[in-house]
């Protein structure tokens, strides 16, 4: 009866630290994340170049090409005024997260799927955004 006892709390322990593992995955991306487009709204563009993913920098070798890819392409990060996260999606084991992030940038809604890579040294770096024009406004 002991055994049986001592298994259950041990299947109950492990059972809880998988969602706190995958919410702690979660976490860490969202933080890369928010200090990307934190970068990005104050022209720090060293910060934001070092956040993203090796495959993107060799995309855009230097600070320079990738600012102003980021300028053409992604102007709505450089003026995020707020934003809030939505749905998220880790996929591989926390290897590749999907992260939904709702902004208000140039005076409209946008919602941007980041793609997010864990790097060997078990950091995470944007591997991508796909930036949306809302439509219809919730607002956030």
């Amino acid at each position: 009866m002991k055994l049986r006892t001592v298994l259950g709390l041990l299947l109950l322990t492990l059972i809880g630290a998988v969602p706190s593992r995958a919410e702690e995955t979660l976490d860490t991306a969202r933080a890369v994340i928010a200090r990307q487009i934190d970068a990005l709204t104050h022209g720090d563009d060293a910060t934001a170049y070092a956040l993203a993913a090796p495959g993107i920098r060799s995309l855009f070798p230097d600070q320079a090409r990738f600012s102003a890819m980021v300028s053409r392409s992604y102007a709505p990060l450089r003026k995020a005024g707020r934003y809030a996260f939505g749905r998220a999606r880790s996929v591989e084991d926390g290897a590749i997260v999907y992260q939904e992030v709702m902004i208000d940038g140039e005076g409209s809604d946008w919602t941007c799927v980041y793609e997010m890579r864990r790097q060997d040294d078990g950091d995470y770096r944007v591997n991508g955004v796909r930036l949306i024009k809302n439509t219809t406004s919730t607002g956030i």
